[in-house]
């Protein structure tokens, strides 16, 4: 009799402690620029890694930005920290990492994380 009355309580041990979170990762080039470099040659550093992020939280499927938002809000984020201004310096490899959690459709927390390698060109 004890067996089962404790398999309900093992089933929700394990619905509450669970992870309700999704991660995705898209790799591409995302910086659209008429600017031709060559990186073929040793005329390059890495000098920097550079990351920003941005965040919304709906609740009943209200409220926040919409995804193409958020993306351009991490994205300003890291070109700021970047710090390509008065310089020979590019942003490469950019990566934009996506992390969806919570418990929909009551709270659904996504953030957007944009990182990317900052070279200098030293010719």
């Amino acid at each position: 009799m004890k067996k089962i009355s404790l398999y309900p309580v093992l089933v929700l041990l394990t619905v509450i402690f669970s992870s309700c979170g999704v991660n995705t990762a898209f790799i591409s080039n995302q910086n659209h620029n008429a600017t031709a470099v060559q990186l073929a040659g040793n005329n390059f550093k890495v000098v920097d890694t550079v990351s920003g992020s941005s965040e919304v939280s709906y609740v009943f499927g209200i409220g926040g930005v919409n995804k193409r938002q958020l993306y351009e809000n991490a994205y300003s984020e890291m070109m700021k920290k970047a710090n390509l201004m008065n310089s020979s310096k590019a942003v490469i490899n950019v990566m934009t990492e996506e992390q969806i959690s919570g418990f929909a459709p009551f709270f659904v927390r996504r953030t957007i994380t944009v990182s990317a390698h900052v070279v200098e060109f030293t010719r």
